[in-house]
């Protein structure tokens, strides 16, 4: 029986603890609807465009948490956006790993993309006492301002999608 292999999804020979901005998105496994869950405002009922609501569950309020306690782990990263969604989260992550420590030293080991979101995961896995993560997780290197806007439009524009996913028109039903 040959043993299947898995594909390495990150850019070859490059550095993930390099400066810059990622984008990430990790997904819950079997993509159950454990973070959030989607609903319409009430006050935006019958008008022409839907506004969503996102109603994080306590899963979601620990996985909020999570990110929001990045910094306080990693003095160099912080998160610039992020959208909890019902069954996966988007992520923008900012490395500015070539500044200097507190203490006015270099750092001996400088945190990759992976270390940060494998910390978050396991810290939300650990807290909850439930495997809830997909393995790995997607990423893409920010390269231009054009580039960033564009994410930073798809993520505040992700609740108004789920809704309008043809998958998921009887969500609202």
């Amino acid at each position: 029986m040959e043993r299947q292999t898995r594909k390495y999804i990150r850019l070859a020979n490059y550095d993930y603890s390099s400066n810059g901005l990622y984008f990430i998105t990790v997904c819950a496994k079997d993509r159950i609807h454990y973070f959030s869950e989607i609903t319409e405002d009430p006050a935006f009922v019958g008008a022409d465009i839907i506004r969503p609501i996102i109603n994080l569950t306590k899963i979601g309020k620990i996985l909020d948490y999570s990110i929001n306690d990045i910094k306080n782990h990693y003095e160099n990263i912080s998160v610039v956006k992020y959208c909890i969604m019902p069954d996966h989260v988007h992520l923008i992550i900012s490395v500015m790993n070539d500044i200097l420590s507190a203490d006015g030293g270099r750092m001996i080991s400088a945190p990759t993309v992976s270390t940060i979101i494998g910390s978050l995961k396991r810290f939300v896995s650990k807290e909850t006492g439930i495997s809830l993560w997909q393995k790995s997780f997607h990423d893409h290197i920010i390269r231009n301002e054009t580039e960033f806007l564009e994410i930073c439009s798809y993520i505040d524009n992700n609740p108004t999608n789920w809704v309008n996913d043809i998958y998921n028109q009887n969500y609202w039903r």
